[in-house]
């Protein structure tokens, strides 16, 4: 049962991709009540449910044989916090990427214009790559998580889904027409992919935690740097009302 369930939610995960730009009240400025709100469902979730299934993971890890020099005692210890560390750092990076090389490419008048479409391509496709390995992993943790069980599964479901609608939403705003041409197509194919890998790799409890690690800290900075910038006019009500509102939800069910 569980195996079909996390298919159907890999498709669901696509057709966010595939329809979230026909949504046109999300564009609005101010930023959408819905998008802020559902950047709350997201960090409530990472900070509810999966930080706490992060901590116990360490706990596992941890209860092994020491390691034979202090470095790679520390480095165990810390692993799965690193990971956290890794994958805010990484996104965070990404995002800087972007950012400037769209920047060169709406202000740069020194370079020809075959150049700038080149550097622009290359962009386009860092950015749109790193996503689909971000989803692709999203979809392989359908099928391979600590907590079994449907209920647990669908509030991962949910989370990602509305996650999957911010992230959508900033990609589009920063490649525009590009991204409906293409990039929307490559993240609707990623999810599934990644449960079509989850049939046939499976990897040890130590990588999958770090894994979902990771995740965590990219989810937390993609929430973030969508709801932080100025010109967003994001709303803080309603991205609160999301965070509770889904903090209550994990906590009862």
């Amino acid at each position: 049962m569980f195996p079909t369930l996390g298919v159907l939610c890999a498709v669901a995960f696509a057709a966010v991709h595939v329809f979230a730009g026909k949504l046109r009240f999300l564009r609005a400025v101010p930023r959408s009540r819905w998008l802020s709100a559902a950047g709350g469902v997201s960090v409530a979730y990472v900070f509810v449910h999966v930080f706490p299934e992060i901590t116990e993971h360490h706990a596992r890890l941890t209860e092994g044989p020491a390691a034979a020099s202090p470095l790679l005692a520390t480095l165990t210890e810390h692993a799965v916090f690193l990971a956290t560390l890794a994958g805010f750092t990484a996104f965070y990076g990404l995002e800087q990427f972007a950012r400037r090389s769209g920047s060169a490419r709406d202000g740069g008048s020194g370079s020809s214009e075959s150049s700038e479409s080149s550097a622009a391509t290359g962009a386009f496709w860092v950015h749109v790559g790193s996503f689909a390995a971000y989803n692709g992993l999203v979809g392989y943790l359908l099928l391979h998580r600590e907590e079994a069980g449907a209920a647990s599964l669908l509030l991962y479901a949910v989370a990602m889904a509305v996650h999957f609608v911010v992230t959508d939403y900033g990609l589009r705003d920063h490649h525009r027409d590009t991204y409906d041409r293409v990039g929307r197509w490559v993240l609707a194919a990623a999810a599934p992919a990644g449960v079509g890998v989850g049939f046939f790799v499976d990897v040890p409890e130590a990588v999958l935690s770090l894994l979902f690690a990771f995740l965590a800290g990219g989810i937390v900075l993609n929430v973030i740097k969508e709801e932080l910038p100025e010109e967003r006019e994001s709303r803080f009500w309603t991205f609160a009302a999301g965070l509770v509102g889904y903090t209550v939800v994990l906590l009862v069910v």
